[in-house]
């Protein structure tokens, strides 16, 4: 989504504010542009739908087990539903398997300096396997996510400013893994963040779907880069 200035300028998604696409019209009437489609259309959506769903049925025992054991060895629900940027203006709800304790304030992981006292014995486990991460599935089969993109950042994150400062014409759906999540996870700053956002989003191809994919792996195995 672009907003052209009255001088030529083209912003990011409405500058601070990214709500709308807005253009002159040739007696200088404001025209509000439809958003553009995210990246790889049909085909990427077709990808994550087929790849999710197969995904869901194939682990659906391991996901029971997880929730029944967070369930069991700490207070609160199994899931925690976080507020995410979608990257096209509006947020949505984004499930999680509850790692911290209940009175744990929501703020970006590199910003929460005290995290690990509020992570629960089997939150340390999940997140360094990355199986805290499985429910995401669930927004990919709705279409509030993809697979692969760039990752669904709290609304208050300063990777989110970053993004609309540097947000070019493409779009793209959050993913579940990304360019950020092989270069570095949570040790990667907000500016570079935004930085591989915006590259994914220009560039994207199936090569590189395909490279983030196989590196992915690679990165869980070795769980580096996790906080």
């Amino acid at each position: 989504m672009t907003v052209m200035e009255p001088n030529g300028v083209s912003m990011g998604p409405g500058g601070e504010t990214g709500q709308a696409a807005v253009s002159r019209g040739s007696r200088g009437s404001l025209l509000l542009l439809p958003p553009k489609p995210p990246v790889g259309g049909f085909t990427k959506r077709a990808f994550d739908l087929a790849v999710a769903g197969s995904a869901l049925l194939f682990i659906l025992p391991l996901l029971v087990l997880v929730a029944i054991l967070v369930r069991a060895t700490s207070k609160g629900p199994a899931l925690f539903w976080s507020e995410r940027d979608d990257n096209r203006g509006g947020t949505f709800l984004m499930p999680k398997f509850r790692t911290m304790t209940m009175n744990a304030p929501v703020r970006p992981r590199e910003q929460f300096v005290e995290a690990d006292s509020c992570i629960t014995p089997l939150g340390h486990f999940l997140r360094k396997s990355s199986i805290d991460e499985l429910p995401q599935l669930i927004p990919v089969l709705t279409g509030r996510m993809s697979l692969i993109g760039p990752r669904p950042l709290l609304p208050h994150d300063p990777a989110v400013l970053q993004r609309r400062r540097l947000a070019g014409e493409a779009t793209a759906r959050p993913g579940i893994t990304g360019l950020a999540q092989i270069k570095g996870r949570n040790a990667v700053s907000p500016r570079r963040k935004a930085r591989y956002d915006q590259f994914y989003a220009g560039h994207w191809s199936w090569a590189i779907d395909a490279c983030i994919l196989y590196r992915t792996v690679k990165v869980v195995i070795s769980r580096s880069g996790v906080m």
